[in-house]
């Protein structure tokens, strides 16, 4: 049974949605079964703050959240990838800007390698990308920090990282 959660921000004062933004999100496998994941660093409205998070971002009109994760792979890991299977969805909120975000999250690996040609502002946040294996990432989100973007992004990923882990190894 895929995932589903509904996560507050209790970081910011809640005024409102302004926005409701879909978001896809691929816990992307290598041929060795580690796991791509980002450190993201960033100094902005939200905070001065360095954290880690899966590849994804924002489905454009007309796109489904498969056809959004194919591309936001190709752009931010480099590679075509195939979707395995459906992990789960959590809708998350970014009091700050006013925003509820809807994710989905799918489990895939890695196939064609393109070349990375990261497009938007949120890839320019994105320092570097590594593989590492199911438990290390698990626990390199088990120590992230329980503030501020660090934390809305630790509540929203590590629950997902878990289910991922499972439902691979029952593959």
């Amino acid at each position: 049974m895929p995932i589903s959660l509904n996560l507050k921000d209790n970081e910011y004062e809640y005024k409102g949605v302004k926005e409701v933004r879909k978001v896809a999100r691929g816990i992307v496998l290598d041929d060795k079964g580690n796991v791509a994941i980002h450190t993201v660093s960033r100094d902005d409205i939200f905070c001065k703050q360095t954290y880690y998070e899966t590849p994804g971002g924002g489905v454009d009109k007309g796109e489904t959240y498969e056809q959004a994760l194919l591309r936001e792979c190709d752009e931010e890991l480099g590679y075509e990838v195939e979707i395995i299977a459906y992990v789960g969805e959590v809708n998350d909120y970014y009091n700050l800007i006013g925003r509820e975000n809807h994710n989905r999250y799918y489990l895939c690996k890695l196939k064609n390698k393109r070349g990375v040609h990261m497009v938007s502002k949120g890839d320019s946040f994105i320092k570097k990308t590594e593989y590492l294996p199911f438990d290390e990432v698990i626990s390199l989100f088990e120590k992230q920090s329980d503030r501020l973007v660090a934390g809305l992004v630790k509540r929203r990923e590590l629950p997902i990282i878990k289910e991922a882990k499972r439902i691979f190894f029952s593959l």
